[in-house]
């Protein structure tokens, strides 16, 4: 399964997936478009956490998740 991670801050939203390297490398981050991930999404093949940077929030999404929390932190693209 697939995770990525969506970032909302004072300056707006972006996707992040963290890609693992060899051990004495850090881990790698990418940003995605939101097309990207939802494609995935509706596949049911990937888990999304919801990070609000400004209150250190975090709240984990997956396809098998309510209709309503989908469309509350993701949008209607994720449903």
């Amino acid at each position: 399964m697939n995770q990525y991670t969506k970032i909302i801050g004072l300056t707006g939203t972006i996707y992040v997936k963290e890609f693992e390297k060899i051990k004495h490398y850090k881990n790698k981050l990418r940003s995605l478009r939101e097309d990207t991930v939802a494609k995935v999404f509706k596949e049911g093949n990937a888990e999304i956490k919801v990070y609000f940077e400004e209150t250190d929030v975090e709240i984990v999404v997956d396809p098998f998740s309510d209709q309503e929390t989908i469309k509350k932190y993701l949008g209607k693209p994720f449903l």
